[in-house]
């Protein structure tokens, strides 16, 4: 009996190394997207840069990152979970020193890019490993919700460690913090997370080749339309070259012997629910972070220190929620009613929005949308991680975990894109008019959330559901 009892609680151990490596990956992955924010006026100033070339410290990283998580899916999938996991820390990190040392900005751009490639290497085979490591159950619904709150906590908390780094010590030394974070992360690897080879099968690389193109280009053009227009050249050739790229991707996956993105997935419903709210989350959350500065600092006055610290209730609302919550939720009622609860409250969320006035309040015009869109993060993300995995061949796991991050990150640059488009065409003049086209991209979240919801609800029941 001792044995047994032993034996479990060395179990439960390996288990809780195993999260807090992948949890700590997906920290990597998600800080590396905003842990520059708040050092890009110190790197603007020792280039000489101006803004159009500054954001692309920002934008390497997510173009590369949403670019190649379909390769990085598949790769995992062939190749093995843990080895593609451990080789895609190990170039995100490389990369983070390599932009800490570098000697001008073209270079920090390409370590930004290089890092992004790494993330998308090692986020599809973390989310396939953790599915792999927990079973299905209580104990795998817990680890959910734990992934899912430090995933919450990452953005923001990046953006705030990012601050006080570069205050303190320079904007260099975030860079710095990334690649020993991630040595300590890898450290970890061998001792928390199984080994096991891959699965035989090919590459697919007509497939990696067109997919990677199009995605690439695709968000490269929801960047560079966000901040040039979109009507610009530039802009319209690569959405005209991702267009064509995804096209053809979709007709070589048919004739594949082994596809990238075999088309059986997008015939299971929890993939097709997980992806859409995946799409919608992002969109609607990192919309509402994206207009909630232009509003605080530039119609109430806020001090941008002030304005980054007034979202943290939202960070701190999904952290509790999926951790404390969601995982007991999940073993009740299953992921389809977590999903449409949970969009339910981000459309909400920016619902309330629409009444900011000119002279508004923190505590009356904006926590209340904040609190709302965080505790519906906090229940849809844990659901959607599981049922993107749900009804998915586990060869195919990676792949799958690769094909929802894809639609959050696309929701995240192409759906915000869409969001500051239709403010744009809905603004009118002064403040009050720009403030109403504001209120216009709250109302166009709101709508796709609920219909979202109504798509979710109508569609039939998949394997496991409750």
């Amino acid at each position: 009996m001792t044995a047994i009892t032993d034996h479990g609680r060395l179990a439960a151990r390996r288990r809780g190394l195993a999260l807090a490596v992948l949890a700590g990956a997906l920290a990597l992955d998600l800080s590396g997207l905003g842990v520059l924010n708040a050092a890009l006026p110190v790197i603007e100033d020792q280039f000489g840069l101006d803004s159009a070339t500054l954001q692309w410290a920002m934008t390497a990283y997510a173009v590369t990152f949403a670019g190649f998580l379909l390769f990085g899916g598949r790769v995992a999938d062939v190749y093995g979970r843990r080895l593609v996991f451990a080789v895609g820390v190990v170039l995100f990190s490389a990369a983070a020193l390599a932009g800490a040392l570098a000697p001008d900005f073209s270079v920090l751009i390409v370590a930004r890019a290089a890092q992004g490639v790494g993330a998308a290497l090692s986020g599809p085979a973390a989310l396939a490993l953790l599915m792999e490591c927990f079973p299905e159950g209580p104990v795998r619904n817990r680890a959910l919700g734990i992934y899912a709150a430090v995933g919450a906590a990452s953005f923001s908390g990046g953006m705030l460690l990012g601050g006080m780094l570069t205050q303190n010590f320079g904007w260099r030394s975030v860079l710095v913090f990334s690649a020993v974070f991630g040595v300590v992360v890898l450290g970890a690897t061998r001792a928390g997370l199984p080994g096991g080879k891959g699965h035989r099968g090919s590459l697919d690389l007509p497939g990696v080749v067109s997919v990677t193109a199009g995605l690439v280009l695709m968000v490269f053009a929801a960047s560079r339309g966000g901040e040039t227009g979109w009507s610009e050249t530039g802009t319209l050739g690569a959405l005209a070259a991702a267009v064509i790229s995804l096209v053809m991707f979709a007709l070589w996956e048919r004739r594949a012997r082994e596809p990238l993105l075999p088309p059986v997935i997008f015939r299971v419903a929890s993939v097709r629910a997980a992806a859409l709210t995946a799409f919608l989350q992002y969109a609607s959350s990192v919309g509402l972070l994206f207009f909630a500065p232009l509003y605080l600092q530039g119609m109430l006055g806020y001090s941008p220190l002030l304005s980054g610290l007034s979202v943290i209730p939202m960070s701190l609302t999904v952290f509790l929620t999926a951790n404390f919550c969601t995982g007991r939720l999940l073993g009740k009622f299953g992921t389809r009613p977590l999903m449409i609860s949970g969009l339910v409250l981000m459309g909400v969320g920016p619902l309330l929005w629409m009444w900011t006035p000119l002279d508004g309040t923190y505590w009356l015009h904006a926590l209340p949308g904040f609190v709302l869109s965080g505790i519906g993060q906090g229940l849809a993300f844990p659901a959607m991680t599981s049922a993107a995995l749900t009804g998915v061949d586990q060869r195919q796991h990676g792949v799958a975990g690769a094909l929802n991050t894809i639609a959050q990150q696309i929701g995240a640059s192409v759906g915000v894109a869409a969001l500051v488009m239709i403010a744009t065409a809905a603004a009118g003049e002064g403040q009050a008019g720009l403030l109403s086209g504001y209120h216009m991209a709250y109302l166009t979240a709101a709508a796709a959330c609920l219909l979202g919801v109504l798509i979710i609800a109508i569609t039939r029941p998949w394997n496991g559901e409750k």
